[in-house]
């Protein structure tokens, strides 16, 4: 039977005792599995590589070296013109030169004292530690020697006539780091320096103390000992060398020398002394 039965149909029908034949109900179909699928999570990038170090070329790594705070200052040239110079421009020079190392490490330039038109010219060798703090040369126990020595012959550094007060000047005019011995280069730079000086206060007699102002104003290796007792010049000056009174205090048995010396510096300014070497 294709027609369907009402549910009131088959009451009656089952009230009446007629079974009723229905098809069977279908069976349930299992709904299929649904498989959620897990998100996957992206990939995270790893960081870029840090970029190459940029490597500078020779010429900016230099500006840079030269801008930096620490980097020394660079030497300048000697003034020029210094063979013309009178006293003012002379020490104006002096006090501004960075034509060698030791502008950079000095106090004070140590530029000379005395009478500008004196007889005697003292040269020494450079300035110590006390001579870059006070700006003056032979200050100190050397100093106070040299005041001593110059007392016997008569002449003082103090207020005097020019036949009396001496002129005091050093080789170099900065101080050595560590009263290190001077260098050749830095004694050229300074050469022009005492030579105008030389010039400019015209002594009668140099006395040079120190074996490198010896041998630096008389262009020789020798040492003091062979050069003493006998008289040399410098820009046509007479010369007669001694010991640096500095030694002196080191060495007081070479004193009876050094009086030699000042007695025939004394004798050479008198006119008595030995011809030039």
């Amino acid at each position: 039977m294709s027609a369907r039965w009402s549910d009131r149909q088959q009451a009656m029908l089952r009230e009446m005792g007629v079974t009723l034949w229905l098809p069977p109900a279908p069976a349930e179909v299992p709904l299929p599995e649904v498989t959620v699928p897990v998100p996957v999570q992206a990939p995270v990038p790893s960081p870029a590589p840090a970029p190459a170090p940029v490597r500078m070329s020779r010429p900016v790594a230099a500006v840079a070296e030269a801008n930096s705070p620490s980097a020394p200052r660079p030497l300048a040239a000697r003034p020029s013109g210094v063979a013309a110079m009178d006293w003012p421009a002379l020490r104006e020079a002096v006090a501004g030169c960075e034509a060698c190392g030791l502008c950079r490490s000095r106090r004070n330039t140590v530029f000379g004292v005395g009478h500008a038109q004196a007889q005697w010219m003292i040269i020494g060798e450079a300035p110590g530690e006390q001579e870059d703090r006070q700006g003056e040369p032979f200050v100190g126990k050397a100093g106070q020697l040299l005041d001593n020595m110059l007392r016997a012959v008569g002449l003082t550094r103090a207020e005097a006539g020019p036949e009396q007060q001496v002129y005091i000047a050093n080789v170099l005019k900065c101080r050595p780091p560590m009263n290190r011995n001077p260098e050749p280069q830095e004694v050229a730079q300074c050469e022009p320096f005492l030579k105008r000086q030389v010039e400019l206060v015209a002594p009668k007699l140099i006395l040079a103390m120190g074996r490198f102002a010896v041998q630096s104003i008389l262009q020789t290796g020798e040492p003091i000992g062979r050069l003493r007792g006998r008289m040399h010049a410098y820009q046509g000056v007479p010369v007669v060398v001694t010991y640096h009174p500095a030694y002196l205090l080191r060495n007081p048995a070479d004193k009876a020398r050094s009086w030699d010396d000042l007695c025939l510096a004394r004798e050479v300014l008198r006119g008595g002394g030995p011809a030039p070497a």
